[in-house]
């Protein structure tokens, strides 16, 4: 529909360019301009669009199996998450037929994907935060840095508290474990299994905001595996202390891990249990 499209850019036109020249110091966009991006773009999209809803639920009464994709973590849930850093709506998979206009669809597995250390972007309390040499390495061998903005992001140890509570309003059934190869140069790990906070201990997140900035993780410290795991598909063929703390965080998670990644190649999987 360009002609509405149009008439609703140009009234956003004037305001934007405001912030695009008082504050940016860029020059203003022109409507020709905007309209010819969009005649280049728009072309190429337009085959796509549909009424998705629709089209989900033409697929469910088809049979077809339908796979949703969360696009941001469990902790950033706006009811399950650690506000005030949540997103503005529900982000666990609880939500995903309704979000999608399929509010009958049966949700057979929760898949949950994580990293084999924690990460955060933005501000927050983070417990497991590192901010020595270890932080660097980590950040430097996962490319942890924003896709968009190339600002770094913050790294630490993998916390199994968050992870358990995440896990735990998913519905989890099996997880998938990321990057771990981005821990083969390190000599030891630590996994936080719990928090301590004013004397006293804590093995779940605590809900005030206060609390979880002065939160102390508590460790558990496992050695290194010293070799590469670059690219191995075969759990075998791991390094032994590898296998150990992907069994540990098994563990503590009270979840099977199904997957492990060993680069950012998408063949290089591990397929223990395959979830689908």
């Amino acid at each position: 529909h360009s002609e509405h499209l149009y008439e609703h850019l140009q009234d956003l036109l004037e305001w934007k360019n405001l912030t695009l020249t008082g504050v940016y110091g860029a020059e203003p966009v022109t409507m020709d301009e905007l309209k010819a991006w969009m005649d280049n773009y728009c072309e190429k999209i337009k085959p796509f669009i549909c009424d998705t809803g629709v089209y989900l639920r033409k697929a469910q009464a088809e049979g077809k199996k339908i796979l949703f994709e969360a696009q941001l973590g469990a902790l950033r849930d706006l009811d399950y998450g650690i506000y005030p850093y949540t997103t503005s709506s529900n982000a666990i998979a609880a939500y995903a037929p309704v979000g999608s206009g399929l509010p009958t669809a049966k949700i057979d597995e929760v898949i949950g994907v994580v990293k084999a250390y924690t990460t955060r972007v933005g501000s927050g309390p983070f417990p497991t935060e590192l901010f020595d040499e270890t932080g660097d390495l980590i950040r430097s061998e996962g490319h942890e840095f924003g896709t968009v903005t190339g600002r770094p992001r913050r790294t630490g140890w993998f916390d199994a508290v968050l992870v358990r509570q995440a896990i735990k309003v998913n519905g989890v059934q099996g997880l998938a474990v990321m990057k771990l190869d981005v821990l083969d140069k390190l000599d030891e790990l630590k996994i936080c299994v719990g928090y301590e906070h004013k004397g006293k201990k804590l093995d779940t997140y605590p809900m005030a905001l206060n609390a979880q900035a002065e939160v102390t993780p508590v460790y558990e410290t496992l050695p290194g595996w010293k070799t590469s795991t670059f690219g191995i598909r075969e759990f075998d063929r791991l390094p032994e202390n590898a296998k150990k703390y992907i069994r540990r965080l098994e563990e503590l998670l009270d979840a099977p891990v199904d997957v492990v990644s060993t680069s950012p190649e998408r063949e290089d999987v591990i397929i223990i249990r395959d979830p689908y």
